[in-house]
């Protein structure tokens, strides 16, 4: 009996370890930082790929926290070929256009909506508006929010943010 209480007490102590601080009450911290969250949601290929090019994505897998309203492949598919041509040869001006899309911080949906603007990292600031129920970021609605990843949060947006 004593043997089978001492095997109990050592099962109950692995298994302690194994799940110290992750309880059903508590979920775990994502584990894939913003850039890898987007490509594995599988429709921010070309935001992904624009990041790429425009030598963000070391900026967007760092630390953070950072908050991106990120235009969906939809999204982009909606903006001219000879627009995103035009900013794909002028890395300087792509940078500025996609971070129009990030912010400082971690801002979920609820703290947005408690915003009249957000400052962006390109230093202009984004309206935030919320009509019948959905959240717009300068115009661009919301779609899907909250998507966490390790150093930030994702907003999904139904249109890229284009600087006028």
């Amino acid at each position: 009996m004593r043997q089978i209480r001492t095997i109990l007490a050592v099962t109950a102590v692995g298994v302690s370890a194994l799940t110290a601080g992750a309880t059903a009450d508590t979920p775990r911290a994502p584990a894939k930082n913003i850039v890898e969250t987007a490509v594995a949601a599988g429709k921010f290929k070309t935001l992904a790929s624009l990041l790429k090019r425009a030598g963000l994505v070391k900026t967007l897998t760092g630390k953070g926290p950072y908050t991106v309203f990120a235009p969906t492949d939809a999204a982009f598919a909606k903006v001219p070929k000879s627009t995103l041509g035009r900013l794909a040869r002028d890395r300087a001006q792509l940078r500025s256009v996609l971070l129009l899309h990030v912010a400082k911080g971690r801002l979920t949906a609820a703290s947005v909506t408690k915003r009249s603007s957000v400052k962006t990292l390109n230093g202009r600031r984004l309206g935030i508006r919320v009509r019948g129920g959905k959240v717009f970021a300068a115009g661009a609605r919301v779609v899907t929010p909250d998507v966490t990843a390790a150093n930030g949060v994702i907003h999904a947006i139904d249109k890229v943010l284009l600087p006028r």
